[in-house]
């Protein structure tokens, strides 16, 4: 029988536990303050020996990784979710075998039932508008915070246009100078230093992001979606300067006119059929120079 161990190695491995469900009521007296998250949590470090050897001496049990998070929940989810990946991610790194802890927070929105005399104080309705995301890894040496959006779906009905691109043989598609735009943006940028820092603001630097990335898809006059990734992220990136990078995956949800002639009616431009498959996916990153 041949010794496996002189032919092979392990590679790049890492584990963890996925898809931890999340909810916190903060009960005060005049209302309920709720929160809902879905946390990922991933190791990686010298766990060589569990592959290779069946020893599990160094592994931290995914089940500790998901009690660790709903224990730290109970004092700690006070404050952005950044902040919370950070107290997580540290704790994970400072096991000895552990290299790189990885935290990932999905934070779903939800917003109080209105009603005649104000806001609900203890009943919500869930918006589905995005998911607000946050990633932390957190080594020895430090840590670093990226955040973003995620399944933020938007429209828009004009200043949209794609004209000029190659044709061949095999091009149908016409050219326009007025389409509609529409997509499910997936927008994650990258902060500075500074941001793993006590006291960073995570709320005013995403709110700053998130805001000027929705304002300038609404005004600006898109020639592609590649030049949109450009205008919006370059606009994130000077409005927001802990900022360093980011990037945008756009699929673009495709309206295609209906042809109403054969019932004998124009279309002109009223009624339209959406499609989600196949769709163009367009992804790229901005970066600051330097």
């Amino acid at each position: 029988m041949t010794d496996g161990s002189t032919l092979f190695e392990l590679g790049p491995n890492h584990y963890g536990k996925s898809r931890i469900r999340l909810v916190t009521v903060r009960r005060h007296p005049d209302r309920h303050d709720l929160r809902d998250l879905t946390v990922d949590v991933a190791l990686e470090g010298d766990f060589t020996a569990a592959h290779v050897d069946g020893d599990n001496a160094n592994l931290v049990a995914t089940d500790t990784m998901k009690n660790t998070v709903y224990a730290f929940a109970r004092d700690r989810l006070t404050g952005p979710g950044e902040a919370f990946g950070l107290e997580l991610a540290r704790h994970f790194a400072a096991e000895p075998q552990v290299d790189r802890a990885l935290v990932t927070l999905r934070e779903h929105a939800w917003a109080r039932i209105p009603l005649p005399d104000g806001p609900a104080s203890d009943a919500f309705t869930r918006t589905g508008e995005f998911s607000r995301v946050a990633m932390v890894a957190a080594t020895r040496a430090g840590a670093s915070v990226e955040a973003g959006i995620e399944d933020l779906t938007v429209m828009k009905t004009t200043k949209s246009a794609f004209k000029g691109f190659e044709r061949d043989r095999y091009t149908t598609l016409a050219e326009t100078d007025d389409r509609l735009m529409a997509t499910k943006v997936t927008a994650l940028w990258g902060y500075g230093e500074t941001a793993a820092e006590a006291g960073f603001d995570f709320d005013a630097a995403f709110e700053r992001a998130r805001s000027t990335l929705l304002a300038v898809l609404a005004e600006h006059v898109s020639p592609s979606v590649q030049a949109s990734i450009w205008i919006m992220a370059t606009a994130m990136l000077e409005a927001e300067p802990s900022i360093d990078w980011v990037r945008m995956v756009l699929p673009n949800l495709h309206h295609w006119t209906v042809d109403l002639a054969p019932f004998g009616l124009d279309n002109p431009g009223v009624v339209y059929v959406a499609t989600t498959e196949p769709h163009g996916l367009i992804d790229a990153t901005v970066r600051r120079t330097g």
